[in-house]
C-alpha cells in the first residue's frame, strides 16, 4: 500500500465508496441496532461516510507538496511522505463516520493502519472488514482489533514498529496514549478527551497529520 501510486489509492478509495453505497440500508439497519439511533439518523451517517470517502479519493492524487525557493541559489522540494503505520482510536459515538473520518485521510496518503473501533459497537468495524475483502485494498491496509479502548490504546502507544497513533476517546485514555508514546517519539494526535464535530470533521487539517515533509535541497547557478 505505501508503494502504491496516489492515483492508485484514489481508486481503491473510490471502489471501497461504491461499494459501501451498495449496502446502505444494511449497515444503517446495524448502527441503529447497536445504537438506539433512529434509521434515518443511522442512515444519514452511513452516506456521510460514503461521501467522505469519496472526499478523500478526491484528494490522494491532490494533496501533493510544494516548491520553496529560500534565500539562497537552491529550490527546495517538500515532498509528502506516509508516516508509516498509524494506530487509531476511534471513537464511541458516530462509530461508522467517526472510523472512517480517521481512517480514509491515513489511507489517501500511504499509511497502513491499525484500527480500534468503537467498543460500543464493533460490529459495525468487522461488518466493513466484508466490504474491503471486495474492493481491493489490500492485505495489512487495515487491521482491525476489537476489545477494550484503554488497554488496546496502551499497546499502540508502546509499541514501537507503530509510527503515529491518533486518538479520540476519554481524557484519561489520551493522556496515557500522550505519556506512553514518549519512549519511542511516536507522533500522537488526541482529543484531549473532547469528540468532534464528526459531519464536518474533514479537509488538510488530517491529511497533514497523515504525512511527514521530506524536503530535497536542488541548487543552482545563474
Amino acid at each position: 500500500w505505501p508503494e502504491a501510486t496516489a492515483y492508485n489509492r484514489a481508486q481503491v478509495l473510490y471502489y471501497l465508496a461504491e461499494n459501501l453505497s451498495g449496502r446502505t440500508e444494511e449497515f444503517a439497519t446495524r448502527i441503529a441496532e447497536l445504537t438506539g439511533a433512529a434509521h434515518k439518523a443511522a442512515k444519514s451517517e452511513v452516506e456521510a461516510s460514503i461521501e467522505r470517502l469519496f472526499y478523500y479519493a478526491g484528494m490522494a492524487d491532490k494533496f501533493e507538496g510544494r516548491v520553496h525557493q529560500p534565500p539562497a541559489r537552491t529550490v527546495t522540494l517538500a515532498l509528502h511522505e506516509p508516516v508509516g503505520v498509524i494506530g487509531i482510536v476511534a471513537p464511541d459515538e458516530a462509530p461508522l463516520l467517526g472510523l472512517i473520518s480517521l481512517l480514509a485521510p491515513a489511507l489517501a496518503m500511504g499509511n497502513t493502519t491499525v484500527v480500534v473501533p468503537s467498543a460500543a459497537a464493533p460490529l459495525v468495524a468487522t461488518d466493513l472488514y466484508q466490504v474491503l475483502e471486495y474492493s481491493d485494498v489490500p492485505a495489512g491496509a487495515i487491521n482491525i482489533v476489537t476489545g477494550h479502548t484503554a488497554e488496546l490504546t496502551a499497546v499502540l502507544a508502546k509499541h514501537d514498529d507503530v509510527d503515529g497513533l491518533w486518538v479520540v476517546a476519554e481524557a484519561e485514555i489520551c493522556a496515557k496514549a500522550e505519556a506512553e508514546s514518549t519512549g519511542n517519539l511516536k507522533r500522537v494526535w488526541t482529543g484531549h478527551g473532547r469528540s468532534l464535530d464528526w459531519p464536518t470533521a474533514q479537509g488538510e487539517a488530517f491529511l497533514r497529520r497523515a504525512v511527514e515533509i521530506k524536503n530535497v535541497w536542488v541548487p543552482y547557478g545563474d
